[in-house]
């Protein structure tokens, strides 16, 4: 059995810019960071965006305190829940989280400064389960080119 037993998690746009909100994306599909991932034999949890399911994929923009309602933060802590018991899951059987990716300035995804929404939940839940892991995040400014890729490598090879 061909198991690395290390994973990340990741916000769902890293793998899928095609959910983020028009006209933010900065990739046809995937980052191509994610390459560095599957080279090194990382598994990849992908978080759910509550955005999409909140607004759907035409939705507009919105800031921290526009989704901050009562829905849903509700449906974020829904979501956070079954992230937590997969991520209990991996750890329980010896699978090393080596770290989450959020989205620097998401309303929902970001972990530094003005936590998002949706990482608000997931750390509290982590904090509750005494988890700890190590984080990163794509840069506001980030741009799918060269110069933002090879940053962002030697960010996550700290992790790896």
């Amino acid at each position: 059995m061909k198991r690395g037993k290390k994973i990340i998690i990741v916000s769902h746009c890293v793998l899928n810019q095609n959910s983020v909100v028009l006209p933010l994306a900065r990739a046809e599909g995937p980052f191509t960071f994610v390459d560095t991932l599957l080279k090194n034999n990382i598994g990849i949890y992908q978080l759910p965006c509550p955005e999409f399911k909140f607004g759907g994929l035409n939705r507009k923009s919105m800031t921290k305190e526009e989704y901050d309602t009562p829905e849903y933060r509700n449906l974020c802590k829904t979501l956070s829940a079954e992230v937590i018991n997969d991520i209990v899951e991996y750890v329980n059987n010896d699978y090393k989280a080596i770290g989450i990716i959020g989205i620097n300035h998401s309303p929902t995804c970001s972990i530094s400064g003005k936590m998002g929404i949706l990482m608000e939940e997931i750390f509290k839940l982590l904090d509750e389960k005494e988890i700890t892991i190590p984080y990163i995040e794509v840069p506001g400014e980030y741009e799918d080119d060269i110069d933002s890729v090879l940053k962002i490598n030697s960010e996550l090879l700290t992790l790896i």
